[in-house]
């Protein structure tokens, strides 16, 4: 029980991020592509050590979730996988993105912890891939991190 509490309480975490963020989400045909970067120091303590994520001030997590619309006009959680870099704004390599699937009951989503600097524009691109009969689909954004001191 205490399990899927945290569970529930990290993904309600992680997925309002996205909303605090102005809906950051690409649609792609009737799917929803939502994500989010966060520092991990803003998780819980107990809800980041629940899943093995690092808190520190210069790491980040990014959530990236898939979201269906169906015809009725509701939406439903599909698994994908993501691959993906980070890099700084002019660093045309960046930094591969590790992923994993973290899960609260059927709500599956990719989240992977990379390092940020201070004051630092970073640049991520990746790829999507939530129909396997489909190309993946390709997000690009750009997010400012701070280090709070």
């Amino acid at each position: 029980m205490r399990r899927g509490f945290l569970n529930g309480l990290a993904m309600g975490m992680l997925l309002l991020a996205g909303p605090l963020a102005a809906q950051q989400y690409e649609q792609v045909g009737a799917y929803q592509i939502h994500y989010s970067a966060v520092n991990t120091s803003f998780l819980p303590e107990a809800v980041a050590r629940e899943h093995g994520i690092r808190r520190s001030p210069a790491m980040a997590l990014l959530n990236v979730s898939v979201l269906e619309e169906q015809e009725d006009g509701t939406t439903r959680a599909v698994p994908a996988t993501v691959n993906g870099r980070v890099g700084a704004l002019g660093d045309d390599d960046g930094t591969p993105l590790s992923f994993r699937t973290l899960r609260s009951g059927d709500t599956p989503s990719q989240v992977a912890v990379f390092r940020i600097d201070d004051d630092e524009a970073m640049r991520f691109d990746l790829e999507v891939r939530h129909d396997r009969n489909a190309d993946p689909a390709r997000v690009s954004f750009i997010q400012r991190f701070y280090i709070e001191r």
